[in-house]
């Protein structure tokens, strides 16, 4: 493996805690991999408006990577480099589909995230994506829906009937030409789902930061903990799960972070191991 030049961080559940908040010692050790002249960047699945005080808490002059790669953002001016949104086709059938089967849903835009009364009990877990919510008194009334490439991302939650059947409804209606996931969430027994453009990944947002930065992909190392982290663990030249990542996690990064980085700060051990950073 190369020396490498770059590393990227996901947000929650690695560079943030349950609560939101990083490790003192993570911060400061991205501060000194920057001042080593180490490119740090952030590859998350929140909008860019609930990553951008990360950002600026590592220090991070450049783009970063939002919404699983379908958004990035240059930090310095808060411009959009790279957006891919759902095709307009797609966006009203999902639209249709969800409003037959009455999930709660939020419509998550470039930095905004649309809700009505149905999501309001949800607010606390959607809160994490993005700082910018906006109650309509529908979603799926709300005129974005028409606009072609307007919507980023759409997140429903409710019963596992209601999850399923959409997925199921969507799968027959557009096939692969949106990017699916099904998971349950950890309050309530609330099944959601999550859906955006498959145009863009996590992988394919590392090889878009790496070229940005000069860099090859040999050259980067990134840092995971879920599903949708698996793109980019896969394609990195070396990639670290976090201890509390699912088995399919860690099954696709070339290292496993032992139980005690969470507590003594995850980026400490990376950069010591992947960029002889002690």
């Amino acid at each position: 493996m190369p020396r490498p030049k770059l590393l990227a961080v996901d947000l929650d559940g690695t560079l943030l805690d349950h609560n939101g908040v990083p490790h003192v010692r993570d911060i400061e050790a991205l501060h000194r991999a920057s001042r080593e002249g180490i490119v740090v960047t952030i590859v998350t699945g929140r909008l860019y408006s609930g990553t951008r005080q990360s950002a600026e808490a590592v220090g991070i002059r450049g783009p970063v990577a939002c919404v699983d790669g379908n958004h990035v953002v240059h930090t310095g001016t808060d411009t959009t480099l790279v957006h891919h949104g759902l095709e307009r086709d797609h966006a009203l059938h999902l639209r249709a589909i969800l409003a037959r089967r009455g999930p709660a849903s939020f419509l998550l835009s470039m930095s905004q995230i649309v809700h009505d009364e149905s999501g309001s009990e949800f607010l606390p877990y959607m809160s994490k994506w993005s700082t910018d919510l906006r109650q309509a008194e529908w979603v799926p009334d709300d005129p974005s829906w028409d606009d072609d490439g307007a919507v980023t991302a759409v997140v429903s939650i409710g019963t596992e009937d209601q999850i399923l059947s959409t997925r199921d409804d969507l799968v027959e209606r557009v096939g692969d030409g949106m990017f699916l996931a099904v998971f349950q969430v950890s309050f309530g027994g609330h099944w959601a789902l999550f859906a955006r453009a498959n145009h863009a990944d996590k992988g394919t947002a590392l090889a878009w930061l790496a070229h940005h930065h000069g860099c090859t992909l040999a050259e980067t190392v990134c840092v995971g903990d879920w599903i949708n982290d698996i793109p980019m663990l896969r394609v990195a030249g070396r990639s670290y799960a976090m201890p509390h990542a699912p088995p399919e996690v860690k099954s696709a990064a070339s290292d496993v972070l032992p139980d005690s980085a969470a507590e003594q700060g995850a980026m400490t051990q990376v950069l010591s191991e992947a960029f002889g950073l002690l």
